[in-house]
């Protein structure tokens, strides 16, 4: 990691509590007057190489320099710890950031002594606030890309170095992990919900002009400059989906799904809303005012 994990004394604490209390406050991401906690992993780390590598499981070699990825979490003790460390088992030289949504359990404490970097919001603020915390921190730290696994174990973290691979070979600035695309029938969902995932999958694909098969799919890997625009009011913290995709596409950003598999969600995740008709009208009027936006590039 680039930043060593090293014995943190109150004033360490406070600093970083601090910095991650502005990070947070700027973008309105938690109640006024509070902010996140910090917990610094207890393991060394190997520090960051600035070459390609192969991961262990002979996945394609990635680069892995200023590299972080998110793990947005609330109450996932119990599987946390394992995501984290499939992740860096996968990518070794990568940091890792979970952002505790306000978990009412031990997320916090495994995620750390599983090795993780751990932001602690102090309240349940939602899936996309939690990741915008984390797209606000690695700006500030200066992350060059940003991958984002969920914490539930349902995705396979090996997929990662692929992706990655994928990002710089096709020059793509976003990533899309999708569970549809091989067609191969190894994901089955809810069939409430997967109406809703082929309608928003219809709608994406018709504003963007290219095919989209996931549009709920969390795992992403993209380049830092997203990470700035998501950083931005323009992200939508309620239910950043389809309507993203589609505002990538709108602000002249390369957009690319790459087949993985996935593992059935083992229960209640932060994405269990999907299949709600409250999230099927708020997508649909967030793509509505998407699609009013001007076709211009964001600023770096």
């Amino acid at each position: 990691m680039r930043k060593e994990d090293t014995v943190v004394g109150k004033e360490d604490i406070s600093q970083a509590r601090n910095d991650t209390a502005t990070l947070v406050s700027e973008a309105d991401s938690v109640p006024a007057g509070e902010g996140p906690s910090v917990l610094v992993p207890d393991s060394a780390v190997a520090e960051t190489a600035g070459a390609a590598r192969a991961s262990e499981n002979g996945s394609a070699a990635t680069r892995e320099e200023d590299l972080l990825i998110l793990i947005p979490a609330f109450n996932e003790a119990g599987r946390v710890g394992a995501v984290v460390a499939d992740v860096r088992h996968t990518l070794p030289s990568a940091d890792v950031l979970v952002i505790d949504d306000g978990s009412e359990d031990a997320t916090s404490a495994e995620a750390a002594k599983a090795g993780a970097i751990v932001l602690s919001l102090p309240a349940n603020c939602g899936y996309g606030t939690a990741l915008q915390t984390g797209y606000k921190y690695a700006v500030r730290h200066g992350y060059e890309l940003v991958g984002q696994i969920d914490a539930d174990g349902q995705h396979q973290a090996e997929f990662l170095s692929a992706m990655l691979a994928m990002l710089h070979e096709d020059r793509a600035d976003v990533v899309v992990g999708s569970r549809f695309l091989a067609k191969d029938g190894h994901y089955q969902t809810p069939f409430a919900r997967s109406l809703g995932i082929r309608l928003f999958a219809r709608v994406a694909s018709l504003a963007t002009g290219q095919l989209v098969t996931d549009p709920t799919s969390g795992f992403q890997v993209m380049r830092g400059e997203i990470a700035r625009l998501f950083s931005r009011d323009v992200f939508p913290v309620d239910y950043p989906d389809a309507d993203i995709l589609i505002l990538l596409h709108r602000t002249g950003y390369r957009v690319r799904e790459l087949p993985v598999q996935m593992r059935p969600s083992p229960g209640t995740s932060m994405h269990s809303s999907q299949s709600t008709p409250y999230y099927v009208y708020k997508m649909l009027l967030s793509i509505f005012v998407t699609l009013l936006r001007p076709r211009a590039r964001s600023s770096r």
